[in-house]
């Protein structure tokens, strides 16, 4: 029983150490590649940009379609969490629990689909992004791993093939729809989108505005 509980220990406490070289690591590096590239049987297009080549346009769509308390949580939205509690119990499917840095730790770190292991990998991971890289860091690198399209990974990578133009360049309309197309990149169209997902493309326009006069993106331009 000692030794498996000294192995146990030896164990966690490589875990810790080596998740700490990686997010200390990939604070200043660009992250290569991601557990959701490699397993993607569609190859991977990506082209990394830094923040400041990524239109404010489509940050602003990513907080009013993801996250709109991104600058006030410490990567963990406590309502949000409790009401996807609340439907999980009742029955109902979750929705809008995770917050844009939740998914920037699961995108990087881990990997694909549920599970309370893996969701306390994320808490984890999350923990340490939030406090070692900060929100410019984890909205640069969230813009820059997230699947936005078939093989498509990035904003660069998502702006051209939808729009033929830099992402550094985009309208309001054209980051909405990139924005309204993250969670089913694979599914939903952003060139040519049409009901449900118009309609919705359109209302996260509309909200950049709003994102605009709140200044809900401040954190990540401080």
């Amino acid at each position: 029983m000692r030794r498996v509980v000294l192995f146990l220990a030896k164990a966690a406490a490589g875990f810790v150490v080596l998740s700490l070289l990686l997010v200390l690591l990939f604070r200043f590096v660009p992250v290569p590649v991601t557990a959701t590239m490699l397993m993607d049987p569609h190859g991977i297009t990506k082209d990394w940009e830094p923040l400041s080549n990524i239109d404010r346009n489509l940050v602003r769509a990513a907080i009013a379609a993801e996250d709109g308390k991104f600058c006030q949580h410490d990567g963990f939205d406590r309502e949000a969490i409790e009401a996807a509690m609340r439907r999980n119990m009742e029955g109902g499917r979750i929705r809008g629990g995770s917050t844009i840095s939740q998914q920037t730790a699961k995108n990087v770190f881990l990997w694909q689909g549920g599970g309370y292991f893996r969701k306390g990998l994320e808490a984890w991971f999350t923990f340490l992004i939030e406090n070692i890289w900060g929100k410019r860091r984890i909205m640069e690198v969230y813009l820059n791993v997230a699947e936005t399209g078939i093989g498509t990974y990035g904003a660069e990578a998502g702006a051209q093939r939808y729009f033929r133009h830099s992402a550094a360049r985009l309208s309001p309309i054209e980051a909405a729809r990139m924005a309204a197309a993250l969670p089913l990149p694979k599914e939903r169209s952003v060139a040519n989108p049409g009901g449900w997902l118009r309609r919705h493309g359109n209302r996260i326009s509309a909200r950049i505005g709003v994102v605009r006069r709140d200044a809900l993106d401040a954190c990540v331009y401080e």
